[in-house]
């Protein structure tokens, strides 16, 4: 099984392929497009900005890439900011379209008492899509590892598959046929994450 780790500048790839590693698959850190085609799934890793990101996606040729692979029905999963990329846009960087993946828009956490912007460090994973390989083994909540500003806002509720609240509930994980995007960093969430990363690679 060989997954590909697009290379874009933006990602905790090297924590992302030994976790791939430890689940007895072939890590592929690429950004060339024949390589990504040729893996079996893709995870789109992302740590900055979204503007930043679409313009090193778009700089590479990789969008359209992306985008024909999801088409043509290859499991995908987004990370952190990989899975805002997903979506139509942010607030972040107003005016510029993101992979259009699945509708809607990442908002920005407001700030205040105790809450901190960003969101950082450990919180509770909340599932609501019991069904989904994603979560098989998770079973009602798991303590995942977060550090964002933004979260997704999708137009439909029903690609939401797990929530978390951090002064306002939010989707934490989507999920719409063979795309699947997680706000935390599963590599970075000890055993839980790395359940979900193992189940990306053996059953999604």
């Amino acid at each position: 099984m060989k997954i590909a780790i697009i290379d874009y500048g933006m990602g905790n790839i090297h924590s992302v392929a030994k976790a791939i590693q430890i689940c007895k698959a072939q890590p592929l850190i690429s950004d060339k497009k024949s390589e990504i085609s040729s893996a079996d799934k893709i995870i789109l890793p992302g740590v900055g900005a979204f503007n930043d990101a679409m313009q090193e996606l778009s700089r590479l040729d990789l969008i359209g890439t992306i985008l024909e692979q999801v088409r043509l029905k290859k499991p995908f999963l987004g990370i952190c900011l990989g899975m805002q990329l997903l979506l139509d846009e942010s607030q972040e960087a107003k005016g510029i379209k993101g992979l259009g993946i699945i509708k809607g828009q990442a908002v920005k956490f407001k700030a205040s008492g105790d809450l901190k912007v960003p969101h950082m460090g450990w919180n509770d994973c909340q599932v609501v899509a019991g069904q989904l390989p994603l979560l098989s083994g998770i079973n009602g909540s798991a303590q995942v590892y977060f550090c964002h500003s933004y979260y997704p806002q999708p137009l439909d509720r029903s690609v939401i598959a797990a929530t978390c609240n951090y002064g306002v509930e939010f989707a934490c994980i989507l999920a719409k046929d063979n795309v699947y995007g997680v706000q935390f960093h599963p590599e970075k969430s000890q055993a839980q994450g790395l359940k979900i990363i193992r189940n990306f690679v053996e059953r999604c």
